[in-house]
This record gives structure tokens, C-alpha cells and sequence, in this order.
């Protein structure tokens, strides 16, 4: 086993880290990677602004890796998604080379010779990952463990209220992004529809917003499950993260001077086309008429399709790990308020499988960058033999006060993954995306 590398799944931040930090303790890794280019997902935001500042979003390992080749960290600002990749993401994957595989899609991860239900000899054997090629072929990768840090980005949440398509949504998809536009001057003068509650959705409307402020005529209608807006605008002042807060303020801008028509307690049920455009319809018979264009931006799940002949454990609700719902539970945390999560957390019935970075938690809203750096440290040590390192606890957040619980409020606490707008209308993805 020992002579076998740690495949990791996904050349995303996280991934990247944890490649530093095995490589750093001699261990031998390959990364695959779906993409042609490293954080590929990341540089697909490429546009969007990060509430977190760079010191918050370079690893340590990754920055002494990097630094012997003559780079160094940016000191200070807050980049764009296409920043933190050319400036930081793709130099650490260069610096790894060889050891990342790209256009190389991992459609399923299992026991070598043993299916999810055969138990003898089950932990005596190694890891095999199936693999898709972008020329089509097909190949396995044997590895003694598996980190999974592919991410949430390919499996954005639907905008029905129910968890499930609203009827007519797959009808309408023509007219529904799942994504926070970039340019929206196609909409200038349409009635443009934003489905969710989250920095995602915030960053929509502030665009949306702009584009009413220029162009008279354009009308944008914010439609929120919460019976209440009062936590979509942030804690202002009491935010320790200031971009966040910047943006909660200027949303409620955009909604106080008349360019954004507000609508809470609204649950999708229903896109009906009428005419040219789409009327939504809620659970309670209310509607939203003569819409050109939607926005649901509403969170995105994690796709455990390729885990499904592994032995997992992940929250009922959630869909986090299982070891470390309770410390990310929206209801009672904030992105600051979370404790450290280390391999022993992270830990599942599959001895060897990790899931780490915003795919660990799964439909939880409370991700930050530092977050997953501390996740992958502790999982490096971990198969390093290093326990006491493992277990150790080196995370430090900003805490703030002003996120309410997914529970309450029906699509996410006011947290979002470490790719999160700014003071400068830029937004988030993954955010939770963050990965």
C-alpha cells in the first residue's frame, strides 16, 4: 500500500493544498482533474469577487512550495475568481507538474475487486478509481487512499421550493441560469426574476440592480423563501468580514430605492410559459408575470454518484459528513463560529476516504477557504502517521454573529462559500464555492 500514491480528486483549492502538503511529507500523490486547466470550476467565476482576502486564501504548505521558484504572496486586496487562479492556483499546480492528470473524469471510486456489500478483505485492499478521458478512453488508478475535494459547483440546487425541479423548470431551462451572470446587458429593459437568499443571490441583484439604475424600463424582482429580509442584508458593522457586510449594505440599497422589488415568503412551485415570457407561481398561488429571464441561484448539493459502491456517512439533512454536521449546523453556526475539522472528523466507515473542502458540508452554507486548508493539513499528517499534528488544531476564522439558521429560513443560513461578493458587485458561485 505504502507504494501506492493518495489520489485526489479535484485541482481545486483544496485539492491543490493537499497535494502540497502530502508532497511535503514525501508522499506520493496524482490529482485528476476534469478540467483542461487547474481550478477549472474557479476560473468558470472567474469574474466574481471574494469576501475573503488573500491572506485568507493561500495555504501554508502550498506558500512553501511555491516559494523556492521566486513567488511570493500577495500581501493584501480581495481578487477575482480569474485572480486567485493565475495568482496563486496556477502556479501551486505547476509547481506539483507531473502529478496532476487533466480531462480526466473520475466516474466512480470503489474497493479493488470488492463491490459495497462484500465485507472479506475489504480494508486489505487498495482503492480503485474508474476514469473518463476527454478523448473518451477509459482508464483505473490503484491508489492506498482517496481525498475528495471535487467540489458542489457541477450540481447547482434547483429553484422549486421542494428540494425538486418546480414543474415546468426542466420545460424552461432556455430561460433559467443556475450561475451569477457576469454581463447582464442583454436584460436591459426585461423583467428579470432572482430566486434565493444567499450572497449568490445578492450579487445578481446588485448587477441587476446596476443595469436598472442605467437603463429605465428594466425591471427586477427579488423573490426570497424567508418570511423575512432582514438577515439577507448581513450584520453590517458587527460582520468581521467587511466585504460581506458591504454587500448586505448595498443590497438593501437597491432595494430601498425602488430598483428592486422585493417579494418574501415566496416558494417557487410552478414556471409557466405565457407569451414570450415566463409567469412563476408559488406554493401559495401568488405569481410573478411577464418574466424574460431567472436567476435561481438557491445553493448547490454535493454529488455522491461516483461514492456509491464506498461506505459513507453523511447527515440526513445536510448531506455533510457525518463526523462534522453538528459543527457547521447553519441553525446554531456562522462561518466563523465553526470548530476546527481534522481527519478524525472527516473519518469515514471507508478506511482511507476522505471528502474535504465545500463538498464535506455538503448543503451547509458556512464554508470559508481557511476552513478546508485546515482540513487537508490534518489529512496529510494523518496519512503521514503524524497523529499528534492531526489532531492539532491551527484553524483561526473571523467570527461573526449575523448568519440565521437554513432551518428558519428555507434555503440557507446568510453564509456562503469562500467565492463570495464584494464591495465591488462581484459575487459568489460556491460557493459555496467555493471549490
Amino acid at each position: 500500500m505504502s507504494e501506492l500514491p493518495v489520489a485526489i480528486v479535484g485541482a481545486g483549492p483544496q485539492g491543490l493544498a493537499a497535494a502540497a502538503h502530502l508532497t511535503e511529507r514525501g508522499i506520493l500523490v496524482t490529482v485528476i482533474e476534469r478540467g483542461s486547466t487547474p481550478a477549472a470550476a474557479v476560473s468558470e467565476w472567474g469574474h466574481v469577487r471574494l469576501f475573503s482576502a488573500w491572506p485568507e486564501l493561500t495555504d501554508a504548505a502550498a506558500r512553501r512550495l511555491l516559494e523556492p521558484t521566486g513567488w511570493s504572496a500577495p500581501a493584501s486586496g480581495y481578487p477575482t475568481g480569474a485572480e486567485w487562479v493565475s495568482e496563486y492556483l496556477a502556479p501551486l499546480a505547476d509547481a506539483l507538474g507531473e502529478h496532476i492528470a487533466y480531462g480526466a473524469t473520475v466516474t466512480g471510486i470503489s474497493r479493488q475487486g470488492r463491490d459495497k456489500v462484500v465485507d472479506g478483505g475489504r480494508r486489505s485492499q487498495p482503492f480503485v478509481l474508474h476514469i473518463r478521458h476527454t478523448d473518451g478512453s477509459e482508464s483505473r488508478l490503484i491508489a492506498r487512499a482517496v481525498i475528495d475535494a471535487s467540489g458542489t459547483w457541477s450540481l447547482p440546487s434547483p429553484a422549486g421550493a421542494d428540494g425538486f425541479p418546480a414543474l415546468g423548470e426542466a420545460a424552461a431551462s432556455e430561460r433559467i441560469s443556475y450561475r451569477i451572470p457576469d454581463d447582464v446587458s442583454e436584460f436591459a429593459g426585461a423583467h428579470v426574476a432572482v430566486v434565493g437568499a444567499g450572497h449568490s443571490a445578492a450579487h445578481a441583484v446588485l448587477r441587476l440592480g446596476e443595469l436598472a439604475r442605467r437603463s429605465p424600463g428594466t425591471r427586477v424582482t427579488w423573490l426570497l423563501r424567508r418570511g423575512s429580509a432582514t438577515n439577507v442584508f448581513g450584520g453590517g458593522a458587527a460582520d468581521e468580514l467587511p466585504e460581506r457586510a458591504a454587500l448586505g449594505s448595498r443590497a438593501r440599497t437597491m432595494v430601498d430605492e425602488g430598483l428592486v422589488n422585493l417579494v418574501t415568503g415566496f416558494r417557487v412551485a410552478e414556471f409557466r410559459a405565457v407569451g414570450n415570457g415566463l409567469t412563476i407561481v408559488g406554493e401559495d398561488g401568488r405569481d410573478v408575470a411577464e418574466v424574460s429571464h431567472v436567476f435561481a441561484l438557491t445553493g448547490f448539493r454535493p454529488d455522491t454518484q461516483m461514492l456509491r459502491e464506498l461506505r459513507i456517512d453523511l447527515d440526513p439533512a445536510l448531506e455533510a459528513v457525518a463526523g462534522i454536521a453538528s459543527e457547521i449546523d447553519p441553525d446554531i453556526h456562522s462561518c466563523g463560529s465553526v470548530s476546527a475539522t481534522g481527519a478524525r472528523e472527516l473519518a469515514q466507515p471507508e478506511q482511507g476516504l476522505f471528502i474535504t473542502g465545500v463538498k464535506s458540508y455538503g448543503r451547509a452554507p458556512t464554508f470559508l477557504a481557511l476552513t478546508g486548508y485546515e482540513q487537508v493539513r490534518s489529512i496529510a499528517a494523518h496519512l503521514a502517521g503524524d497523529h499528534e499534528a492531526a489532531a492539532r488544531s491551527e484553524l483561526v476564522l473571523p467570527k461573526t454573529g449575523v448568519c440565521g439558521g437554513a432551518g428558519d429560513f428555507g434555503d440557507g443560513g446568510c453564509c456562503a462559500a469562500p467565492a463570495t461578493p464584494s464591495l465591488q458587485t462581484e459575487g459568489r458561485p460556491l460557493l459555496g464555492m467555493l471549490s
